[in-house]
């Protein structure tokens, strides 16, 4: 018998609005385009954080970016895995220089920041539920 291999939890990051920026990102690319790069969040799902290069690089501290080239251009989903092993999609992007610009790792950067402080602030209510 094949034991099912884990798939790892993967999220869009939320804005305050509700909206979900790399969500709408990626409704806006082509559709051949949309569908490698969702083959490539397909990929991160299968290996969570043991996903290396070429298909994801380390940024800074636990950014890391979701690479995908394709004909002369060069997509990319800025992410990490949080606390709870959850991958959160934060940023994306077409990527016009070599390295990743500052712009683009500050969006990236704030979000994580978001983030962190929504799952301190949701930590006390499920300890709250688990007394009950």
């Amino acid at each position: 018998m094949t034991v099912p291999k884990r798939r790892w939890a993967i999220e869009f990051f939320r804005l305050a609005d509700g909206s979900e920026p790399v969500r709408k990102w990626l409704n806006d690319l082509p559709d051949e385009v949309r569908g490698k790069v969702l083959a490539r969040v397909d990929l991160m799902a299968e290996h969570g954080p043991n996903l290396d290069y070429p298909y994801t690089s380390q940024i800074e501290g636990p950014l890391r970016e979701l690479r995908l080239r394709f004909g002369k251009a060069r997509y990319r989903i800025l992410y990490f895995f949080d606390e709870n092993r959850v991958g959160i999609l934060l940023h994306g992007f077409t990527k016009n220089t070599a390295s990743v610009e500052e712009a683009d790792k500050k969006i990236a950067k704030a979000r994580i920041e978001q983030h962190s402080e929504r799952l301190k602030r949701q930590k006390p209510k499920q300890e709250q539920q688990k007394k009950r």
